[in-house]
C-alpha cells in the first residue's frame, strides 16, 4: 500500500491552472525525485502533499485513508514534514533553538517553568549524529556553512519522526562536497523507512539518490519511471521542453 496516494489532482492559481490531473504514489521508505523547469508545478504539487494548499479537484490518500488536510500542522500531524527552500531558520538563534523552535523543552524550577537548554541541546545533538553532521548546536545559525543550515533544517523535520519527507530544492545552496554529504543524508533516513521527495533542478543529483523520477511540464505528468530505466540526456530533455 503507498503511504500516500495523489489521484487525478487540479490546482490553478487565479485561472492559471498549475496542476492538471496529476497522479503520484509514494511508497515507505522510497525516494522520489520531482523534476521540471520553472513553472512545471513541482512546488504546488509539494505543498498540496504537505497540507499548504487544497486541490481544487482530486483526492488524496494517506496510508489508504481517504482525507484532506485542513492545514500543514495537520498534515504534520500525521507524519508528513516539509523543508523548503529558503529552510526559514531565525539567524539570531543557535542551531539547537532553530531546531527546537516552537516545541521548546522546559522543566520546572519551583514554581516557574524555563527552558530546559540542557536538553535540548542533548536531543539535537543526537539527531546530528543521526544525519552524521558535524553542526555545533550552540552554534548562532548565521555562522552556519550551507550544507550546516540544511541540517538543522533536516533535524528540525526529524523531531516529530515523519513518515514523509518532502525537500524543496535542498542541494540549491550548497557546495558539490556539502550535495554529496547532503544525499548520503538522504539515503541514511530511507533506511529508516521515511519516504522522500525531492524537488530539484540538479538533475545528477536527484538521479544518483531517487528510486523513482517523477516529471512534470505545465502542471502535467510527462514521466514517472524507475531512476534505473531513464537516462540524463532523456530528463534534461524532457525537463527543458524538448523532450
Amino acid at each position: 500500500m503507498a503511504l500516500m496516494a495523489l489521484d487525478n489532482v487540479w490546482h490553478d492559481f487565479a485561472g492559471v491552472e498549475a496542476l492538471a490531473g496529476v497522479s503520484l504514489a509514494i511508497d515507505p521508505g522510497e525516494i522520489v525525485g520531482l523534476l521540471g523547469d520553472n513553472g512545471a508545478g513541482k512546488t504546488t504539487l509539494l505543498k498540496i502533499m504537505a497540507g499548504n494548499f487544497k486541490p481544487a479537484r482530486g483526492s488524496i490518500r494517506f496510508e489508504g485513508e481517504k482525507l484532506s488536510f485542513r492545514n500543514a500542522a495537520d498534515a504534520r500531524t500525521r507524519g508528513v514534514e516539509a523543508v523548503y527552500q529558503d529552510l526559514a531558520l531565525c539567524d539570531n538563534l543557535t542551531a539547537a533553538a532553530n531546531v527546537f523552535l516552537g516545541r521548546e523543552l522546559d522543566r520546572h524550577l519551583g514554581p516557574l517553568r524555563i527552558l530546559d537548554h540542557a536538553a535540548i541541546n542533548a536531543r539535537t545533538e543526537e539527531l546530528f549524529e543521526t544525519l552524521r553532521s558535524e553542526t555545533p548546536p550552540g552554534e548562532l545559525a548565521r555562522n552556519l556553512s550551507g550544507g550546516q543550515r540544511q541540517a538543522v533544517a533536516i533535524a528540525r523535520a526529524l523531531l516529530s519522526t515523519p513518515k514523509l519527507l518532502l525537500l524543496d530544492e535542498p542541494v540549491a545552496a550548497l557546495s558539490p562536497r556539502q550535495s554529496v554529504e547532503f544525499l548520503s543524508i538522504l539515503k541514511r533516513l530511507r533506511r529508516q523507512h521515511i519516504a522522500i521527495v525531492v524537488v530539484s533542478h540538479a538533475l545528477a543529483d536527484v538521479a544518483a539518490v531517487a528510486d523513482r523520477i517523477v516529471v512534470l511540464r505545465h502542471g502535467r505528468k510527462l514521466m514517472d519511471e524507475p531512476t534505473s530505466q531513464t537516462s540524463l540526456p532523456e530528463l534534461a530533455q524532457l525537463v527543458s521542453g524538448r523532450g
